[in-house]
């Protein structure tokens, strides 16, 4: 019974991760040639017009050394506190920095404000998350992934993709990876 699941659980995780392109060239496919120009109506409710958010920032450190701050909580919290977040780990019930270290565990950041899982840990290449930031409905959950590859010149080049998040905080959201995590993450890797 668990075993079954699971599957079924992975399934609608993977399904869910499908790249749009890759839906919707299916959707395509399955159309007649001669059919007119379909709609968002006829399209099954299919939306082209989603925001999501790509940045690449290149940081003065390992791919080693990103990669455990992104993941190690004490790490982390250096993060944390290096960015313009502080009033969020120094309220009244604020949670403290945690991040599990396996396939599916838990963390909780930014003293409880962003939480979720991780989907996917290549260590030193790859995290993918489940996240979601405290202010939006139950249950609504992005994905955000970091890709980590060496930087001849610097030392890593983290690429960063953002979707599946609410309309409209498209903004907002790529100013606060700016400011709470790359800008405060260069400046623990400057420390040394």
């Amino acid at each position: 019974m668990l075993e079954s699941r699971f599957s079924r659980r992975r399934l609608a995780l993977g399904l869910a991760l499908l790249p749009p392109a890759l839906t919707a060239g299916a959707r395509l496919l399955a159309a007649p040639t001669d059919a007119p120009a379909a709609t968002a109506a006829d399209e099954g409710g299919l939306s082209h017009s989603s925001e999501a958010i790509h940045q690449e920032v290149i940081f003065k450190g390992s791919r080693e050394r990103v990669y455990e701050a992104l993941t190690d909580e004490r790490r982390f919290e250096v993060v944390t506190r290096l960015s313009d977040a502080q009033s969020l780990v120094t309220a009244p019930g604020a949670k403290p920095t945690t991040i599990s270290r396996v396939l599916g565990g838990h963390f909780t950041l930014f003293g409880g404000y962003v939480t979720g899982r991780h989907l996917e840990l290549v260590k030193n290449e790859r995290l993918v998350q489940a996240w979601r930031a405290g202010g939006w409905p139950a249950g609504d959950y992005s994905v955000v992934r970091f890709a980590l590859a060496a930087d001849d010149a610097a030392g890593c080049r983290l690429t960063f993709d953002h979707r599946g998040f609410p309309d409209g905080q498209g903004k907002s959201l790529a100013y606060g990876w700016r400011v709470h995590y790359w800008e405060p993450l260069a400046k623990l890797l400057a420390q040394g």
